[in-house]
């Protein structure tokens, strides 16, 4: 399985996970073509090749013009990835991303998503680097992802409600909302704001924090816009291939990172379980099948069941809560035998 691994030497935004994707070998005229499937404007891309201290990093420039810098609240930039050509998995993780840091800016400024400003989300900006990271893995075949823990950022930085601490509150409420790890601050360590409420979305959306054993083919860095004396302000990608471990046969292979979506239906018709299985598979599950069951008062119903990689099991969920009937849908952790082929 490709994988990758997100390495936060120096912290992690948007732009530096771009700039590591093309560091490791995402072409950008690539990324381009994705991001036009938006249909938006404003904005141009380009990259240089920087040093953050020892290390030969990617800094990627997203250059925005006056209706690039226009600021956008959260129905809009919602909008625009729902009503877009990308591909329905591109489409509903970037929809994820969105959500999770709208949902942090709504506990902070304590209001709901929808009455949120438009400065405290963001612009075109936003869009690029939610969408073109959800992209670029894609476009790489990256199949699971983990990463290393966040660095806390110290001091105090200014924002547009005034001075705020180096992890700025939205960045918290994120780290809180997912339970991430947090690497604590050391006087040889990263100063200021480490981590943007969008680089800590993203991480926390299509990463898992625990341990994985991964054979390296690639590795690359994406530079931070600062370029400070004392540590190098870089994320690192490693890229390869996640090593298996063998089954208790010896005759296959015992894999793990898979989650069993599950749900009962009683009140949809055949017609209605062919359409979601087609909407699933695209989404990324790797199996869909159906199996006949008696729910209470003996009444005949459906039991969906859903094979997924861990890392689209929240995208499946979504399938399945938007196009069937169920309001709710159990989930579990398993490991299953494969043929060594």
């Amino acid at each position: 399985m490709k994988t990758a691994y997100i390495d936060m030497i120096g912290g992690a935004s948007g732009d530096m996970l771009l700039g590591a994707l093309i560091n490791v070998g995402l072409s950008i005229d690539d990324l381009r073509s994705e991001l036009a499937l938006m249909d938006i404007g404003g904005y141009t891309l380009r990259s240089e090749q920087v040093s953050r201290g020892a290390l030969n990093c990617t800094l990627l420039h997203v250059d925005l013009d006056e209706e690039g810098q226009r600021r956008r609240g959260w129905d809009k930039l919602s909008g625009t990835i729902e009503s877009s050509r990308l591909p329905e998995e591109v489409r509903i993780k970037s929809i994820e991303v969105l959500d999770r840091l709208t949902d942090a800016e709504s506990v902070v400024h304590g209001v709901d998503r929808h009455h949120l400003t438009p400065h405290e989300l963001g612009t075109v900006d936003t869009l690029v680097d939610i969408v073109g990271v959800i992209a670029g893995f894609r476009l790489l075949g990256i199949e699971q992802i983990s990463a290393g823990p966040f660095p806390a950022g110290t001091g105090f930085v200014m924002s547009d409600h005034g001075r705020i601490p180096g992890i700025a509150p939205a960045t918290a409420q994120i780290y809180a909302a997912a339970n991430a790890p947090i690497r604590s601050a050391t006087p040889w360590g990263p100063k200021g704001e480490t981590v943007t409420p969008s680089g800590a979305s993203l991480v926390t959306s299509i990463a898992s924090f625990d341990q994985t054993e991964i054979s390296v083919s690639k590795i690359g860095y994406g530079a931070g816009s600062r370029n400070p004396d004392d540590y190098p302000n870089a994320l690192g990608l490693w890229t390869g291939e996640t090593k298996t471990s063998a089954g208790l046969s010896g005759d296959g292979l015992l894999t793990g990172g898979l989650s069993l979506l599950e749900t009962n239906i009683d009140d949809m018709g055949g017609e209605g379980f062919g359409y979601v299985q087609e909407r699933l598979i695209e989404a990324g599950a790797l199996d869909v099948w159906m199996t006949p069951i008696q729910m209470k008062k003996n009444r005949p119903a459906v039991l969906l069941s859903v094979l997924v990689k861990e890392n689209d099991a929240d995208q499946a969920a979504m399938v399945i809560l938007r196009e069937t009937s169920t309001l709710g849908v159990r989930r579990r952790a398993i490991e299953r035998y494969t043929a060594d082929r």
